[in-house]
């Protein structure tokens, strides 16, 4: 977490290094509206980096989430397709830099085997999985969800 000096509420002592919690803790409140849940966020995201002045970075983040009787994997994979389709880059068949693709990745957040980071043009920007079932749990909820979080700020 990045804490902010001289906060002026306790609210905003610390700032969000990812949207992924916040969207989370939405479908906790709504949990009772009608399914499917389909969430989104675009907002900003505060990084460590030792390398600027105040020793912190802001990046644009976009994150969503669907929340169903089923984890809906294909829906989220289809929301990246047609983001990076309006965001003009191209798929990339070849897993090379000329585009985006999807690469086998190991992360807590997400259920093992299927989780995946999201490259394009070389560089990770996000990562699209099924939640693991604790973090589904640790926000009192108790149907599957699959979520993304891309760093689209390369692309503005």
């Amino acid at each position: 977490a990045v804490h902010i000096g001289n906060p002026k509420t306790l609210e905003f002592q610390v700032a969000r290094t990812a949207l992924l919690p916040g969207l989370l803790k939405t479908v906790q409140a709504n949990r009772n509206m009608p399914l499917p849940l389909k969430i989104f966020e675009i907002s900003d995201v505060v990084l460590k980096d030792g390398g600027t002045e105040v020793g912190a970075r802001n990046e644009r983040h976009l994150s969503a989430l669907f929340y169903n009787k089923s984890s809906g994997f294909e829906i989220i994979h289809g929301l990246l397709d047609r983001v990076m389709q309006l965001l003009e880059v191209p798929l990339s068949a070849d897993k090379s830099s000329n585009g985006y693709f999807l690469r086998s990745s190991e992360d807590p957040t997400y259920f093992n085997g299927r989780a995946a980071e999201i490259v394009a043009y070389g560089q990770v920007i996000g990562h699209l999985g099924v939640l693991h079932p604790e973090v589904i749990t640790g926000f009192d909820l108790n149907l599957p969800c699959s979520a993304l979080e891309i760093n689209i700020e390369p692309f503005l």
